[in-house]
């Protein structure tokens, strides 16, 4: 009790608290957009539904990993080394040739989101040709289990780098839970909305799937030991999502151009 106490007035603590929580939202619009798209396939009235138990495996998933951080930080203990020199530009190795066990759940992880990504994209460019079963509107069709599995394998990866990244960042668990529960109280509120906005505009379904092959490409480059600064790859999304923005509005207002009667000047007698 004593120890909470000191955490409230520590201003060390409440300012680790605001960066964590911040950061923790960060890393979740990941795994926002990886459900809100696989939601939209199925039946509008399981959507909701899904994505609550989504975010609520995810919520799971990373207090049930707080609990065990000794284990958690074993995973980034090399398990072997292939022993391969690969010179870089200034003579150093390229990337790491020894592996963790956190190592292969990120390259395993991104592989399956470049997967992922790379099927939606080719379903929805040639959906015919896919050989897919549709919905009544065109989409490709999905199971509610096969949807909660696929968000279980996803919750899986981003949980494990997100509570890796909060251990790097402050030694205080308190401090990590309410963070975590926090990111994920956002992402609950979020989850709808976002899910409906990429649903009404097509356009956005293929922008987010392009995030999601980015996103894949970094957790294996991470998982080799290149590290890719999150900064610049969510400062790329955000510009991307900002001109998208303005493509929408501008499509809005042709279209409200295009409905309104042409004026005609009043004829004179």
């Amino acid at each position: 009790m004593d120890a909470i106490l000191t955490l409230l007035t520590s201003p060390a603590a409440w300012a680790a608290l605001a960066t964590l929580i911040v950061m923790e939202v960060v890393l979740g619009i990941d795994n926002l957009i990886f459900i809100s798209i696989l939601s939209n396939k199925l039946p509008e009235a399981q959507r909701t539904r899904v994505r609550r138990i989504g975010i609520s495996l995810a919520l799971i998933l990373r207090l049930a990993l707080l609990s065990t951080i000794a284990w958690l930080t074993q995973l980034t203990q090399p398990l072997f080394d292939l022993g391969l020199s690969m010179p870089g530009e200034h003579g150093e190795t390229a990337f790491d040739t020894a592996f963790s066990a956190r190592d292969l759940i990120l390259i395993a992880g991104g592989l399956f989101l470049v997967w992922k990504a790379t099927t939606e994209i080719h379903h929805n460019v040639d959906s015919e040709a896919s050989g897919e079963t549709l919905d009544k509107k065109g989409h490709v069709a999905m199971t509610f289990g096969a949807a909660i599995v696929q968000i279980l394998l996803l919750d899986m990866v981003f949980s494990i780098d997100s509570i890796l990244t909060a251990v790097g960042m402050t030694d205080h668990l308190p401090v990590m839970v309410v963070a975590v529960i926090a990111a994920v109280a956002v992402m609950l509120f979020a989850a709808d909305p976002l899910a409906n906005f990429i649903n009404r505009n097509p356009t956005v379904v293929m922008l987010a799937l392009g995030f999601l092959l980015m996103i894949g490409a970094v957790l294996i480059a991470d998982g080799f030991g290149v590290h890719v600064p999150k900064g610049y790859i969510y400062t790329a999304m955000a510009f991307s999502a900002g001109v998208e923005i303005l493509n929408i509005l501008a499509r809005r207002s042709r279209g409200k151009h295009r409905a309104e009667p042409p004026h005609v000047p009043p004829r004179a007698d």
